[in-house]
């Protein structure tokens, strides 16, 4: 879940890779979408890369072995780099804007139409819009709150959706747990 979604998790910090100290986050999750949660639901955030660097005994992502002859790096190193001068340096900032608005408008006709999951996938579609446009340094403080609370608006309102969805169908998931 991206950090400007609606959730409250208290996280517990640990880890230990040779002699050097790195930090995952477990969360447990006790609200989301401003719902109560129950049960109470727990994430370990934790990429497979770094469960392969563990493995491989290795640092560096790039160096992570792919296959005996190819390496992560290898593979994934140009991508990066090219995200990395889109998103920081040359993705369109109107045209950001103008996506970010059609996403949440169109996440609200979806919701009207009682559809929580697309719904929810086009709040996603905001949030990492509003990423974009936090990282080319196009929202002040003061539209980064609004942005902020626009996305949780959709987040919650899929979350309300999703919830009613389970409630009508008896929570058949919690029955066969």
């Amino acid at each position: 879940m991206t950090g400007n979604l609606r959730h409250w998790a208290p996280g517990v910090w640990a880890g230990r890779y040779g002699s050097t100290v790195w930090k995952y986050p477990i969360h447990l999750f006790q609200q989301v979408g401003g719902f109560d949660l129950h049960p109470i639901s727990a994430e370990l955030t934790y990429g497979t890369e770094r469960i392969a660097m563990y493995i491989q005994g290795i640092n560096n992502v790039y160096d992570l072995q792919w296959t005996d002859k190819v390496k992560y790096g290898d593979v994934h190193h140009k991508g990066e780099v090219e995200f990395s001068t889109y998103n920081f340096e040359i993705a369109d900032i109107p045209m950001l804007r103008k996506l970010f608005d059609t996403y949440e408008q169109e996440a609200l006709h979806i919701a009207e139409k009682n559809l929580a999951l697309p719904a929810y996938d086009y709040c996603l579609k905001c949030s990492h819009t509003f990423n974009l446009l936090n990282a080319r340094g196009a929202i002040s403080v003061a539209e980064r709150t609004s942005y902020i609370g626009r996305v949780r608006n959709l987040a919650r309102l899929s979350a309300e959706l999703y919830l009613k969805q389970r409630e009508e169908m008896g929570y058949p998931l919690l029955k066969n747990s």
